[in-house]
């Protein structure tokens, strides 16, 4: 029977030495996690049936069975999480598959100095994430009373000819509208740089709609950030000050953490 090697995430030896891998299920449930040394780094993985776990097999559970991705993929998040939470981790993707764990070894041995830089930057380090959301309705009502842009729109129409200040009157929603978008954007980034000054790195993610938050405000900004472990207060304080200032304009902002270092330690 051939046998896949799974990958969740690599470690210092260094670290494990001191605190050994604890009793974890592997990814079919029957197999246990374990280590495989390969000098300064060690990865953790579990074994899998090759038949049963193959690409194409897995392709077709992914395409086919919401609930089997959901499962798996929730296994793998809450494994990596708990290595996270012991050790200075690089995690992997949903699905790392090696055909032997001499392949694996190769390509770790392949790859020694950019992982030894990647942990060096990610020891005593935390992910998080911020996400900015907005309640429409009262931003547009802010827009409409506040904004320069629009005030100036205003005062042009009162000029214009009665007749004209109806259809420029319709049109003046448009131009709320844009301003309402500038608006968001302005926040986002300002927010953002801000942070900036608080964290070692920080990015900007694609925002997610409605159907993936399952809140009605829209999500307006998406960033992530390493922070060295003892400014993450000092970061939360940024975000509370935020929302205490932008709350009632309907602003929401939002930070959760810490979470494995996907964005800070890309290794495929």
């Amino acid at each position: 029977m051939e046998q896949l090697i799974y990958l969740y995430g690599l470690i210092p030896t260094s670290e494990l030495s001191s605190e050994p891998l604890p009793p974890m299920k592997g990814f079919d449930q029957e197999g246990e996690l374990y280590p495989i040394q390969i000098g300064q780094h060690s990865a953790v993985v579990c074994k899998l049936d090759g038949s049963e776990y193959s690409e194409e097999k897995i392709k077709e559970r992914v395409d086919q069975d919401m609930e089997w991705l959901q499962e798996k993929a929730f296994h793998h998040h809450e494994t990596v999480m708990q290595l996270a939470k012991s050790y200075t981790t690089i995690p992997l993707k949903f699905c790392t598959l090696y055909k032997s764990e001499e392949s694996l070894m190769k390509t770790i041995e392949d790859h020694e100095i950019k992982l030894a830089e990647t942990f060096s930057s990610l020891k005593g380090n935390e992910e998080w994430n911020v996400k900015i959301y907005c309640d429409d309705q009262l931003l547009h009502e802010e827009v409409a009373k506040n904004n320069p842009a629009v005030e100036a729109r205003k005062e042009e129409i009162k000029e214009l000819p009665r007749g004209k200040q109806f259809f420029e009157n319709k049109k003046l929603d448009k131009v709320i509208a844009e301003e309402a978008e500038a608006e968001k954007e302005r926040v986002g980034e300002e927010v953002h740089n801000h942070l900036l000054n608080y964290v070692l790195q920080g990015t900007v993610k694609r925002n997610w709609n409605k159907d993936v938050t399952g809140k009605k405000e829209n999500m307006t900004w998406n960033g992530v950030y390493l922070i060295p472990k003892e400014k993450v207060e000092t970061f939360l304080e940024q975000i509370q000050d935020y929302e205490k200032k932008m709350g009632e304009k309907g602003w929401q902002f939002i930070a959760s953490g810490p979470w494995p270092a996907y964005h800070f330690s890309q290794f495929s």
